[in-house]
């Protein structure tokens, strides 16, 4: 029983070593290619299509994590194939705990974004993939249909084999990487979001929930999300820069 639990002690300490480990700053190229590579992810349109399923995936994990942390009861996550997704919570149908659900879809891959630089910036890029496998280990637990199950698998194999199976060039391009996505795409769907309302369109988006919830216009939630998701970008984008220059 001893020796049983002293393996199990050894490989909590192993894995936790693993994920707090700091490693040796990255070369400069690392961090300007997959800066490139990920702006071309968000702002060629075909390619766009494939990588927006990351910010959904952000998108819905945001809703799912806040409505949590204001204790409403979460239903389930659904993610689709044309890049939409839905978390469906019940409890109080009113009230800053819906306000904050609501709100926290578009601005959460923005904010994961800045985390996930923020770690980066203290070389730390396997604490970056192994949170966010955990993160996607636990939407799976809260999806509702098969073509998200797929999805949050073939993510979370992705992320995993870069966590388990890279060296630590291969951690830092695969971290880079899915963080300027985050940063650099979190914003696209809020311009997205502003020209549907602008064609007359959008009723039932996350703003216009916004718009019923507090009477404050839809145009202001969505100007509010520019700001939020512009601003945590550029910061989170700033603290790379000027930690690659230090």
């Amino acid at each position: 029983m001893s020796s049983t639990l002293d393996s199990f002690t050894d490989t909590v300490r192993s894995a936790w070593q693993t994920v707090s480990g700091i490693d040796e700053p990255v070369s400069t190229t690392v961090v300007v290619v997959t800066a490139v590579v990920a702006l071309v992810l968000v702002t060629v349109r075909p390619l766009w299509l494939m990588t927006r399923h990351v910010i959904t995936q952000a998108h819905e994990g945001s809703h799912a994590l806040v409505a949590m942390l204001a204790g409403r009861r979460l239903s389930g996550i659904r993610l689709h194939s044309d890049t939409s997704g839905v978390t469906v919570s019940s409890g109080n149908p009113r009230g800053f705990g819906m306000i904050a659900t609501a709100f926290a879809g578009y601005v959460g891959p923005a904010v994961l974004g800045f985390a996930a630089a923020t770690l980066l910036t203290l070389n730390r890029p396997a604490a970056v993939l192994w949170s966010l496998l955990l993160a996607l280990a636990l939407l799976i637990l809260l999806i509702r249909n098969l073509f998200g199950f797929f999805s949050l698998v073939l993510a979370g194999a992705v992320v995993g084999a870069a966590a388990y199976l890279g060296d630590p060039v291969v951690r830092y391009a695969a971290a880079y990487l899915i963080t300027w996505v985050l940063l650099l795409g979190a914003t696209r769907p809020v311009l997205e979001l502003a020209r549907t309302h602008l064609r007359g369109r959008g009723q039932g988006s996350d703003a216009d929930q916004l718009r019923w919830l507090t009477r404050i216009p839809t145009a202001v939630w969505i100007a509010v999300f520019l700001v939020v998701t512009a601003g945590t970008a550029l910061y989170g984008i700033t603290r790379i820069v000027v930690t690659q220059l230090a």
